[in-house]
């Protein structure tokens, strides 16, 4: 029980001063954990009159807050006769927190309403909600009342403005914000590269982020993790690298994720076993998500093995370790492996999701169980409360084409409730080609090409189907079709981890230093395999 007796209460009422039942309350309010516990202390304070203090009914509506009770702290502050300007800020976090953006946008928009006026705290906040709602109109309005209110040079303030801009789409005019602060901190850089990172402005981010005078492990993070979002897994390997070289900055939780996400995407087994190794040193073992990373990154990096090892030593996993799981398994071709983890899935009782279905339709795609993934996606609403999205039907596209069933893959993607997608068609052109049917994969090109037109792995595929049958004349007109709608072919990319340093390889690109020795060491694999009899298309043939 949180508070004493009530009689125990009484009897330390009548022998202690009012600023002992202000000490009390106060350090109740921050241990209660259950609503039981929110209960009694609101009643002791209204026994007492305390709730008419702005501090300890702040720390109430904190309190619910925090305990998911949003709707109890909002019936606690319209039930107070009398506020502040400090209530009212809280109660406008705690509306924020709970996503209930508009509502603290109106609570804030009553503050001037009761005679009170806003202050350097209620502007952030409500800055926050209009970030959360992504209307820029608002937060130009919140400007001007910054401006008019004369907070105009409160670099907290500031702050909120650069980050509701950048949420809000106006990427322009948190930079001018920016550009306007005459003493900028580390927080105010931080949110405007931030914001760049946002927008996909990485150059921009990293111009300013090489002017910042000083740098923190959220400037740091904020790098990392928008070049690997962005695709740009060399980059963010680079900074990784720096932060631990030159930074002086043990990198955090966030920051490891986005560095793990790098070495899933570029091979880069060696740093990945280094922050495995620095997680389990740092006692982050413990964070579902970070171990859910390594697994990926492991399994891209085509050690499955030490994926499953990470996998067995977690004492609590969640849907997405599981999903991890078993599409490492699907990715390496593992299909069976995959399917009885799925069913030690839900041995535990472990909900799957839309991805772990993903996961699932890949497996039996790879371990030739095609009615066996029939059933799991008829079953999917049915059985397991997950309705089937695009990417299912993709999913069963690819794993009938692999199976010979095209005309069931043509029904499906006919009678599915979506409109088909680059994805859909050029899984079925991929079909096409696999079974070696021209018509289908001329079909699928067409309905590609409406929906892509510039992608040049699309007209690859139809004509390897072109060359297979010998009919070159159709690898003639695609190459026109190419020309006449400027269709470039993207040079296949590769890379490998050599002593901690990736290398990147695309086709016919002979900057490497040592591309000598490369292409000699290949010449002679060429060779040894001609002797044997296999012809490999090599050095882009």
């Amino acid at each position: 029980m949180l508070l004493p007796r009530w009689g125990h209460l009484r009897c330390f009422s009548s022998s202690s001063s009012s600023l002992s039942h202000l000490s009390l309350i106060s350090s109740l309010l921050n241990k209660c954990s259950t609503l039981k516990h929110i209960a009694q202390a609101h009643a002791f304070m209204l026994h007492r009159g305390l709730d008419m203090d702005a501090v300890l009914l702040s720390k109430l509506i904190l309190a619910c807050s925090l305990l998911g009770f949003t709707d109890l702290a909002y019936s606690i502050f319209k039930h107070r006769e009398c506020h502040d300007v400090y209530v009212y800020n809280t109660m406008i976090r705690s509306l924020c927190r709970a996503g209930f953006a508009k509502d603290a946008i109106f609570l804030f928009n009553g503050i001037q309403a009761t005679g009170l006026r806003p202050d350097t705290y209620s502007f952030p906040f409500a800055l926050k909600a209009a970030a959360h709602l992504s209307v820029l109109e608002l937060g130009q309005e919140l400007h001007g009342q910054i401006v008019r209110l004369g907070f105009g040079l409160d670099v907290h303030v500031l702050t909120g403005l650069i980050h509701m801009y950048s949420f809000c789409g106006g990427i322009d005019h948190a930079r001018k914000v920016f550009d306007r602060i005459p003493q900028r901190d580390v927080v105010v850089w931080n949110a405007m590269v931030a914001g760049y990172v946002r927008h996909g402005e990485l150059e921009s981010a990293r111009v300013l982020f090489e002017q910042m005078p000083e740098r923190n492990v959220i400037s740091w993070t904020a790098v990392i993790a928008g070049y690997a979002q962005m695709n740009r897994a060399a980059e963010a390997i680079e900074i990784f690298r720096r932060m631990q070289l030159e930074g002086g900055v043990d990198p955090d939780e966030i920051a490891l994720l986005a560095a793990l996400s790098a070495c899933a995407q570029l091979g880069a087994l060696d740093l990945g076993e280094w922050i495995h190794r620095y997680i389990e040193k740092r006692g982050f073992y413990k964070i579902v998500p970070l171990m859910n990373a390594l697994i990926d990154m492991y399994a891209k990096c085509g050690n499955i093995e030490e994926a499953l090892n990470v996998f067995e030593s977690m004492q609590s996993r969640s849907v997405i370790t599981w999903t991890t799981m078993i599409a490492g398994f699907a990715l390496h071709g593992l299909g069976d492996e995959a399917l009885y983890m799925f069913k030690r899935m839900e041995m535990q009782n472990v909900k799957p999701n839309d991805v772990t279905f993903i996961a699932i339709l890949s497996a039996c795609s790879h371990a030739g169980q095609t009615d066996l993934g029939r059933w799991y996606f008829d079953n999917m609403s049915s059985c397991y409360n997950v309705e089937p999205k695009i990417e299912h039907y993709g999913c069963m596209v690819d794993l009938l084409g692999r199976a010979g069933c095209l005309k069931e893959a043509r029904d499906l993607i006919r009678d599915m409730p979506f409109k088909a997608n680059a994805a859909i068609w050029g899984a079925l052109l991929a079909a096409a080609r696999t079974c070696g049917d021209v018509e289908l994969g001329e079909y699928a090109l067409r309905k590609l090409i409406e929906v892509e037109p510039h992608n040049s792995g699309n007209y690859t595929l139809l004509s390897n189907i072109y060359a297979a049958h010998g009919k070159w004349e159709g690898v003639g007109k695609l190459r026109k079709m190419m020309k006449v709608e400027s269709v470039k072919k993207v040079p296949g990319g590769s890379s490998i981890e050599v002593d901690g340093t990736v290398h990147e390889f695309t086709s016919r690109d002979g900057s490497h230093p040592c591309f000598k020795m490369i292409y000699e060491v290949l010449y002679s694999i060429d060779g040894h395999l001609r002797i044997c009899r296999f012809s490999p298309m090599l050095y882009g043939e």
